[in-house]
């Protein structure tokens, strides 16, 4: 068994370390939501629908809603 010493100011500075086995991380990993990235139209199309959105939450267009069954 081997033994790993971590600088107490470290885990201060980064806020915390987690150990996990291998064959949990990697479990985790593959659960986890892949990263797509957009270009050209489809990446300005979805700027617009942002920008309308914050905009539309601004003016207190939107409602919270606790289910998609308040949805109308």
């Amino acid at each position: 068994m081997n033994t790993v010493t971590v600088s107490r100011n470290k885990i201060e500075k980064e806020g915390g370390v987690v150990v996990l086995s291998l064959k949990e991380y990697q479990k985790m990993q593959a659960s986890s939501v892949p990263t797509y990235y957009l270009r050209g139209q489809e990446a300005r199309n979805l700027d617009k629908l942002v920008k309308s959105g914050l905009k539309n939450y601004k003016n207190g267009k939107t409602k919270v809603l606790k289910s998609l069954a308040d949805f109308d």
